[in-house]
């Protein structure tokens, strides 16, 4: 480690520190300082010697590893490669461990498939998080025996910074944000951070995520539903809506929405961001349930006075351990902050180091790309089942949105599957009283059976499309 910190000094200046980093370890592996097979330095060893943030040194071992001058195994950390030799640098450990190192978790054969939530693949997260907890062990005592504080937590909002590099939010830094219980906490946050008064009224889309509705009514939130089409929500019902109810917020998911699939193109978004600058109207923009790049800019970087991001790592990584983050919209950092901490303190301190670890872990780029690609091969059975039908999907949303045909009402279908052995859920478990509900339901993608028992289950389904009952109750 020696030898790469005194090269970083010398061309620390010239450019970006992450390319400083890159940079020289190349020079120490071509001056024979550094060997095949040596492994770095673990991400937030380095950067706490190089006095740097954990996120500049994940993002230099990425660079490595996309180079070829290093390979990342996923829970074991960073080694310098032999491109001549293509031999693995793990050559001579365990063999049976190398085999169980990928997947734990295996997918299952069952009759009996659940599609109501989104089930990762296990391509080697398992693994990684067990190590992470295993790592806890190096930590100071110190670090277990003390109340979290905003100071500690810094590594893991810069992990989470450099986790968000790709998602169009503006500019943004490790004190935006606050850590929290999952994307569910999250939205509970940016609420009870916004809410004021004895009535304040929540605007939700007309077909929209429960937890939205769940949250504002624990605060006691009027909730309105804001009309739809094919482009997201409709700018002219919401300026009346807001205008008529004297609403405080919006939320929305404009990515991926949820549960339909549609993404609000971009003009849509800025026409809904014109209508949030006029009344002030302060907008959550929950992107959960995003698998790879944004298509447009989030509401953050629209309306950074206004808008709040909500996400997590449930819907890429693992929903277990319940790690989520909320982006303020500037000047509003302080009331995020105090509701946190007023709340619950803060995450468990090892939660908060084990989400630093996963995130800033080299291999983690390679390992998301993994988890899509899986995801992929059953989105793509589902398609080539139902297709015929009036079906939105994308290769990576987690989940199918089916529109019926004639002759099938949504909770009769739902019935029907489930005593087939499929799961499924209607579009009136995400539709408010009050909104238009169409005859539809939502298929989750659950890569935890395999690919012939969901391919048996979208069958079944199929079977059911193809044969609706010959009256309907009206």
């Amino acid at each position: 480690m020696d030898t790469i910190l005194e090269r970083f000094e010398k061309c620390a200046e010239a450019g970006p520190k992450y390319k400083g980093v890159a940079r020289a370890i190349i020079d120490a592996v071509r001056a024979g300082e550094v060997q095949v097979g040596e492994k770095l330095p673990p991400v937030r060893e380095l950067a706490w010697k190089l006095n740097i943030t954990p996120g500049t040194v994940a993002r230099a071992y990425t660079i490595l590893t996309d180079d070829g001058v290093a390979i990342a195994e996923v829970g074991r950390g960073t080694y310098i490669a032999d491109i001549n030799a293509k031999r693995s640098v793990s050559k001579g450990r365990d063999a049976k461990r190398d085999l169980n190192w990928e997947r734990h978790n295996a997918p299952v054969d069952s009759e009996v498939v659940s599609l109501f939530s989104p089930k990762l693949p296990d391509c080697g997260q398992v693994a990684l998080i067990r190590d992470s907890f295993a790592r806890l062990a190096d930590r100071p005592a110190e670090d277990l025996m003390n109340y979290p504080s905003r100071a500690a937590y810094k590594p893991a909002r810069e992990a989470v910074v450099h986790w968000l590099k790709n998602v169009p939010l503006g500019p943004i830094n490790s004190e935006d944000m606050v850590l929290c219980h999952g994307g569910q906490n999250g939205i509970s946050l940016a609420l009870q951070s916004i809410l004021t008064g004895p009535k304040p009224v929540v605007l939700l889309e007309e077909l929209t995520y429960p937890g939205f509705r769940r949250a504002a009514e624990l605060l006691r939130a009027e909730v309105v539903s804001v009309p739809m089409d094919e482009k997201g929500i409709i700018p002219e019902a919401l300026e009346r809506l807001a205008r008529q109810h004297k609403a405080q917020v919006l939320c929305t998911t404009p990515e991926m929405h949820n549960p339909t699939g549609l993404s609000t193109p971009m003009e849509r978004r800025m026409e809904i961001a014109a209508v949030a600058e006029r009344l002030g109207l302060q907008i959550i923009d929950d992107d959960c349930y995003r698998m790879a790049i944004s298509h447009e800019p989030c509401y953050r970087a629209l309306v950074p006075d206004l808008a709040w991001y909500v996400s997590s790592i449930s819907k890429i990584i693992t929903p277990a351990l319940r790690i989520g983050f909320v982006v303020a919209p500037r000047g509003k950092v302080a009331d995020l902050r105090r509701v946190a901490e007023h709340g619950f303190f803060g995450l468990a301190r090892p939660l908060a180091d084990v989400a630093e670890m996963v995130l800033c872990d080299p291999g983690m780029p390679k390992l998301s790309q993994k988890i899509r690609d899986e995801f992929a091969k059953y989105v793509q059975a589902g398609v080539n089942v139902l297709g015929g039908y009036d079906l939105v999907w994308r290769n990576d949303m987690p989940f199918m949105w089916l529109t019926l045909p004639a002759g099938w009402r949504a909770a009769a279908f739902c019935q029907a599957a489930e005593a087939e052995g499929v799961q499924i859920r209607s579009a009136d478990e995400f539709a408010l009283r009050d909104a238009r509900v169409p005859h539809a339901v939502r298929i989750s993608i659950n890569a935890q059976v395999t690919l012939s028992s969901f391919e048996k289950a979208m069958g079944r389904l199929r079977v059911l499309l193809d044969n609706p009952p010959e009256r309907i109750a009206v």
